[in-house]
C-alpha cells in the first residue's frame, strides 16, 4: 500500500501543476483585462460613440478590426472602453460590501451576545432579497446609472462577507495572542483593527475576488436590461443588448464578443479567488 502511494505521488504533483497553470493563466487574463480597462482611452482606435450608419454591420476590416455594430460604431473601441465601465461597477460593489461586511462580521463575532444576534439577523434579512431584484428596485427609485445598482448589490453581497468575517472572528478570538493583547490593556477596537482583521484578511480577500466575478455578471445583466449605465456609455451588457438585432441578421461579432469577454472575465476572477482560498486553507492546516 505504501509503495502504491509513493508511485502515485508524481501524478498528484502533476495535477497540482495543471491547476497552477490554470491559475496563472486566469491571473494573467484578469491582469490583462485590468490593464486594458485602465489604458482603454489610449488603446481605442476610434471614438466609441461616433456613428457611421453607412458602414453599419460591416465585417472586420483594416479600419474596423472587429467590425461595426448596428448603429455604425466601432466594435473594438466600444469593447475596450466597455471594460472600464464593466470593471468599475463590480469594484465598487466589492469595496463597499467588503468594508461593511467585515465591520459587521467582526463586531458581531467579537462582541457576541445581543449585538451578535441583532447584526446576524439583520444580515440574514438581506439574504431574503435577491440581488438583481434589489438592484432593479433601487434603479426604479433613484434612476439609471451605476450608483443605485452598486449600492443595491453591495447590500446584497454584504451578508456573504459578514457571515464569513463573523465565523473567522469567533475562531480567531480563541487564539492566545489576542488574549495576551487584552491582558496588556489594549482595547478591543485596537486589537481587532491592528491584529485580528489583518489575520483574517487573506480569506476575506479570496471571497471578495469571487464576489467580483458575480457582481460583474449581475451588473452586466442590469445593463442588458437597460437598467445600468447610460445608453451611450460603452458597457459589455448594453453591447449584448444592442447586438441582438445584428445577431439575427447573421452578424454575431457585436453581440458575441462582449458575451465572451464577460464569461472569460468572470471565470478568471472565480478561478483566482478559489485558488487563493485553497492556499489560505492549506496554510492554516
Amino acid at each position: 500500500m505504501t509503495a502504491t502511494a509513493l508511485i502515485r505521488r508524481p501524478g498528484l504533483k502533476h495535477l497540482r501543476t495543471r491547476r497552477n497553470w490554470l491559475y496563472l493563466t486566469c491571473l494573467g487574463f484578469a491582469g490583462l483585462v485590468v490593464v486594458i480597462a485602465l489604458a482603454a482611452p489610449w488603446l481605442a482606435p476610434a471614438d466609441p460613440n461616433a456613428t457611421d450608419l453607412g458602414a453599419a454591420l460591416t465585417d472586420p476590416s483594416p479600419g474596423h478590426l472587429l467590425g461595426v455594430d448596428g448603429s455604425g460604431r466601432d466594435t473594438l473601441s466600444r469593447l475596450l472602453l466597455g471594460a472600464r465601465t464593466s470593471l468599475l461597477g463590480p469594484l465598487g460593489v466589492v469595496a463597499f460590501s467588503t468594508l461593511l461586511g467585515v465591520a459587521v462580521g467582526v463586531t458581531a463575532g467579537w462582541r457576541g451576545g445581543w449585538i451578535d444576534i441583532v447584526l446576524s439577523r439583520g444580515s440574514e434579512l438581506l439574504l431574503a432579497f435577491p440581488g438583481l431584484l434589489l438592484a432593479i428596485l433601487f434603479v426604479a427609485l433613484y434612476g439609471d446609472g451605476l450608483i443605485a445598482p452598486v449600492i443595491a448589490l453591495s447590500l446584497a453581497y454584504l451578508p456573504f462577507v459578514s457571515r464569513l468575517a463573523r465565523s473567522l472572528t469567533i475562531s480567531e478570538r480563541q487564539r492566545p495572542y489576542l488574549a495576551a493583547y487584552r491582558v496588556q490593556g489594549f482595547s478591543g477596537l485596537s486589537v481587532c483593527v491592528r491584529h485580528l482583521i489583518p489575520n483574517i484578511a487573506p480569506v476575506v480577500l479570496a471571497q471578495s475576488t469571487v464576489n467580483f466575478g458575480y457582481a460583474l455578471l449581475d451588473l452586466a445583466a442590469l445593463s442588458y436590461l437597460g437598467l445600468g449605465v447610460a445608453p451611450l456609455t460603452p458597457d459589455w451588457g448594453s453591447m449584448i443588448n444592442a447586438g441582438q438585432t445584428a445577431l439575427l441578421q447573421g452578424k454575431p461579432l457585436s453581440a458575441m464578443l462582449p458575451c465572451a469577454a464577460i464569461v472569460l472575465t468572470v471565470v478568471a476572477f472565480n478561478v483566482v479567488g478559489e485558488h487563493w482560498a485553497d492556499r489560505v486553507a492549506r496554510r492554516e492546516r
